[in-house]
């Protein structure tokens, strides 16, 4: 069998790397741990400060553990904007709570790994090690009032467009 892909990853100092027989890579580092399960077919070979995935076909493993690497040293961040009127959130302990044109408040809770940051009533920072969970967290939220089409009201990445429609005219 060929290996078809072979691009090294980087490992910084104070990172380390356990590749088990079994398929199983951890990697730790200041910010925490991470683990992967890697199909037996695909080789990660570590020599030195150097990571090598090798694989058969062209997959993600690469990615995904050095998303690992990358996540265990920097940490990820997903940032969120609210907009209209009377809209804002705020951290209750370590949950965000969300005011958001609802009779209610909606409250968020945050899965293991997970922080919010709240700068300002009308920006939500989601934080972690682990890409994953960090975007789908920002993507849960998003989803409790998404951006509508008309007045732009509801809660968006930052950056993110969205298209807006004329409405109704007289």
């Amino acid at each position: 069998m060929s290996r078809i892909g072979r691009r090294p990853i980087e490992v910084p100092s104070g990172v380390t790397v356990e590749v088990s027989p079994g398929g199983n890579v951890k990697v730790s580092g200041p910010l925490g741990a991470l683990e992967q399960q890697v199909p037996d077919r695909i080789a990660v070979e570590q020599e030195g400060g150097v990571l090598t995935v090798a694989r058969p076909t062209d997959r993600l493993t690469r990615t995904l553990v050095a998303n690992m690497v990358e996540g265990v040293t920097k940490g990820y961040e997903k940032h969120l904007e609210i907009q209209g009127v009377g809209y804002r959130a705020q951290l209750k302990g370590s949950d965000l709570e969300l005011s958001v044109g609802y009779s209610h408040t909606v409250l968020v809770t945050p899965r293991p790994g997970i922080s919010f940051d709240v700068p300002v009533p009308t920006q939500v920072i989601v934080k972690g090690i682990d890409k994953q969970a960090v975007g789908q967290t920002a993507a849960e939220i998003r989803k409790v009032r998404p951006p509508e089409p008309y007045k732009g009201k509801g809660i968006r990445y930052q950056g993110e467009h969205v298209r807006r429609k004329v409405g109704k005219r007289a």
